[in-house]
């Protein structure tokens, strides 16, 4: 009997081996298979690459590329399904995988983008986690605040009435903004003219700070203390310099023209009070009718509008436009050595400064009247 119960054990842990040594070949068969599947599979369908280091940037020709927009919030499988639907790749489980894996989660830009179905899954991620496309616009530098909103809305990048909106209903915190009294359009003039790089999906407040930022960079920190030393606000300052930036043409007569109107704001003489200077009629004009006159007539000086610098004194309530650079500095730092009150265009871009009326009312009789009888000749 014990006899029996050996051989039986015996067969039993013989049998016990055999199980635990197909167990592994099999372990070691699935792995092996599990392997040479995952690796078919990586290099088939996340058709990735060694990639050197040189080679990481990725560009697709826009005009073999498609134009996909991903918008702000999407998530990893949002971002695979936009592609799958535009049959630039046909797995989006195995991209989600390969983004978790790899870092691409939460790296995805928002925007559009140009691809292609011959990228890697790899390559795709990166071109997504890059920098969209950007709509470039330039605004010129004595442009109306009619016309900025008008160049931006022809770049598709706001709705009119909802950007206004959002310029002076909005809150947003800059030094230069606490000097800004309550009027119409209280940014007009800071908007700062340059040529801006906007993704298109930008909201109006993302916009408009792009534009105060630039300022803000712009408007250096000793500007505001030469603006305490004229005893002018940083928004006289500004008004000032869209009212440069709209009569002068040359750079050189910036400052000159500036302190044509600096000595006439400094001046005792009532009659030099008022500014007189025709832009600010133009202004008027556009905020109206939407455009300027080449001339203006007596009636157009006439206008009772605040803007109206040959019937108010001083300043007009605001800036006319958003000046560069340029008109600011004049602004800030007219020429010390003027005398001058008045000046006139002489018409090729030029002016002629007076420093008494009888002086300016020879130069208008010049360059101005002449010009007329000739025309009408």
């Amino acid at each position: 009997m014990k006899a029996k119960k050996s051989n039986t054990k015996n067969q039993k842990k013989k049998q016990k081996k055999q199980s635990l040594k197909h167990f592994f070949i099999y372990l070691l068969f699935f792995t092996l298979l599990f392997t040479v599947t995952f690796t078919i599979s990586y290099n088939k369908f996340l058709k990735t690459e060694s990639v050197a280091e040189e080679d990481l940037e990725v560009n697709v020709d826009p005009q073999k590329g498609v134009e996909i927009t991903i918008e702000r919030g999407s998530s990893t499988s949002d971002i695979a399904n936009v592609l799958k639907e535009n049959n630039i790749i046909k797995w989006p489980s195995i991209f989600k995988l390969q983004s978790k894996i790899n870092g691409y989660d939460g790296t995805f830009m928002s925007g559009k983008h140009v691809v292609s179905k011959d990228l890697t899954y790899d390559q795709l991620m990166r071109v997504l986690s890059s920098n969209p496309i950007s709509t470039n616009v330039t605004i010129p530098e004595n442009y109306y605040l009619g016309q900025l909103i008008d160049k931006l809305s022809e770049n598709n990048l706001i709705d009119k009435e909802s950007f206004l909106k959002s310029m002076n209903k909005e809150e947003f915190d800059y030094k230069f903004i606490e000097q800004i009294p309550e009027r119409e359009n209280r940014l007009e003039g800071y908007l700062f003219p340059d040529t801006y790089f906007f993704d298109p999906l930008s909201t109006d407040r993302e916009i408009i700070i792009k534009f105060l930022d630039n300022f803000d960079t712009k408007f250096k920190l000793d500007y505001y203390s030469r603006a305490e030393e004229l005893n002018m606000t940083v928004d006289q300052i500004i008004t000032l310099a869209s009212i440069i930036e709209k009569e002068a043409t040359l750079s050189e007569e910036k400052p000159i023209i500036s302190s044509v109107f600096h000595n006439r704001l400094k001046s005792k003489d009532p009659s030099l009070k008022k500014l007189q200077t025709d832009a600010t009629i133009q202004y008027i004009l556009y905020k109206r009718y939407g455009k300027t006159k080449d001339s203006l007539t007596e009636n157009d000086t006439k206008i009772d509008n605040p803007y109206n610098t040959y019937v108010y004194e001083g300043l007009p309530p605001g800036p006319i436009c958003n000046p560069g650079l340029e008109s600011i500095e004049a602004a800030l730092y007219p020429d010390e050595e003027s005398k001058y009150y008045y000046f006139v265009a002489r018409g090729d871009g030029s002016h002629y400064f007076s420093k008494t009326l009888s002086e300016h009312e020879a130069a208008k009789k010049k360059y101005i009247d002449n010009k007329e009888e000739e025309s009408e000749e």
